[in-house]
């Protein structure tokens, strides 16, 4: 391996895509994720324990603040027990994690205490970080437990992770029910001034997988749920996303792929040897934290640019009384799903490649995008007229192991009105023409590249095009 490839893995793939010019750049952090989880015996509950290690194997990229148990549809209350299916993932991940920090050229951990501060992509996490963010959450579902006798490690985690001198936003992902963000909202709304509630609301996103703050029979019962309650009380402060259409593809996509992932995955690597056989679909609380993964694909701060997570529009949702980001009507959920099965082997390829890494520290490297020679994960805005020629090239782009790239240009639909023609969309660089009625519209347009690797690992970077009055 060349000097110029160890560079490219000191920093991990994506943080490479801003630190391989001869400037120094100030590493980026990764987004901040908080995991609530029903995870449970692997028999019973096994798609928690697929994700969490699907997780793990992303954890230099995502800044893992909480893994906290909760209710779900399954639990109600919560067994404390069930607490040790995720111990045991983190411990086999303690294991693996010393493979998985030479893709990223890591030799030895941070102190804890630095740890706990703030990370930059491309840091691999210690175990002992990880076990010290696992906690206990809500244990019992619904709106009628919120109050002053459900605060919970989890909730006051939650609190104090919002409470930290951080601009960046806290993604909290439910697996299962978000009953102990609820309990966390609660005790801050009877603490703080209405004005404080409102700076708190503001630092957490929630991605929720469906509505489970209630058992399975209960599950239309949405008037039960303290979701609800959060949709409504708190609906111009608190960014929600609730997903009806990435999860439930996800779960059938894992079943159409099993063999490849009993092939690639289930015994590879000490976590491998933790990824159970499904029962009723396969991960399907992955896309919680696929969306927040920055691949340089969306911004998921912006809940209708596609991603690895799905596409959501601002809508009404299935309890015909809140709004929220949401994917459960037509056409809306055809198009993200549409997405979803497009990007579908893009993430599982890449998730055994990482797999590869953690059994036999080594493996391949994601390609490394560059449009217009601008690095970086952020989308590249460009101003433009009607009728212009928009010139976008990525023929810097290369990969770190020194495979063949392939390239696809397309628009995102799903996002204003004005559609374009790309001629020549496989190559490295194309010429796009503005219509003459583009006026107060954006045009976005992915550059999507692979190696020739076995896993023909993916690359991104999204442009939006602007009318230069806008």
């Amino acid at each position: 391996m060349n000097k110029n490839i160890l560079f490219l893995a000191a920093t991990s793939v994506l943080t490479t895509m801003l630190a391989c010019s001869e400037e120094k750049q100030e590493p980026l952090l990764k987004p901040r994720v908080v995991i609530l989880t029903d995870i449970g015996r692997p028999d019973l509950e096994p798609d928690d324990t697929e994700s969490l290690v699907h997780l793990l194997c992303y954890a230099d990229m995502l800044e893992i603040e909480g893994i906290i148990t909760s209710t779900g549809w399954n639990c109600d209350p919560y067994p404390t027990e069930s607490a040790a299916y995720r111990d045991s993932v983190v411990s086999a991940y303690g294991t693996d994690v010393l493979n998985l920090m030479k893709r990223s050229g890591q030799d030895a951990f941070l102190p804890l205490e630095k740890e706990n501060g703030r990370q930059h992509l491309g840091y691999w996490p210690s175990m002992e970080y990880l076990q010290g963010r696992c906690a206990m959450g809500s244990q019992r579902a619904g709106i009628g437990v919120i109050g002053a006798d459900n605060d919970t490690p989890g909730s006051e985690l939650i609190i104090r992770l919002a409470d930290e001198a951080d601009d960046r936003p806290l993604w909290v992902c439910a697996w299962g029910g978000a009953n102990t963000l609820a309990q966390a909202i609660w005790k801050v709304q009877q603490t703080r001034t209405p004005e404080q509630l409102k700076a708190f609301l503001h630092k957490i996103r929630l991605y929720t997988i469906t509505d489970q703050d209630m058992v399975w029979a209960m599950r239309e019962n949405l008037a039960y749920s303290s979701h609800q309650w959060m949709r409504r009380e708190f609906a111009d402060d608190l960014k929600l996303v609730w997903d009806e259409g990435a999860w439930q593809l996800q779960c059938e996509l894992g079943k159409e792929c099993w063999q490849k992932i009993q092939q690639h995955i289930q015994g590879h690597a000490t976590m491998g040897k933790q990824y159970p056989n499904y029962k009723y679909g396969v991960e399907g609380d992955t896309p919680s934290f696929l969306n927040v993964i920055p691949n340089g694909l969306h911004n998921p701060e912006e809940p209708m640019q596609a991603g690895w997570g799905g596409y959501h529009t601002w809508a009404l949702t299935k309890d015909s009384t809140t709004y929220a980001w949401t994917s459960w009507q037509e056409p809306v959920k055809s198009l993200s799903e549409e997405y979803y099965r497009h990007f579908y082997l893009n993430n599982l390829n890449d998730f055994i490649a990482r797999i590869e890494w953690a059994e036999k520290g080594q493996g391949n490297l994601n390609p490394v995008a560059i449009v217009n020679g601008e690095k970086g994960t952020d989308a590249i805005i460009i101003k433009a007229k009607a009728g212009q020629i928009v010139k976008l090239d990525a023929s810097e782009s290369f990969d770190p192991d020194g495979d063949e790239l392939s390239f696809s240009w397309w628009q995102q639909i799903g996002i204003g009105n004005t559609k374009i023609e790309i001629a020549n969309d496989k190559s490295s660089s194309i010429d796009v023409q503005m219509p003459d009625a583009f006026y107060d519209d954006e045009i976005h347009i992915i550059c999507e590249i692979h190696d020739n690797s076995e896993y023909s690992l993916p690359a991104y970077r999204r442009i939006i095009i602007r009318n230069e009055k806008n």
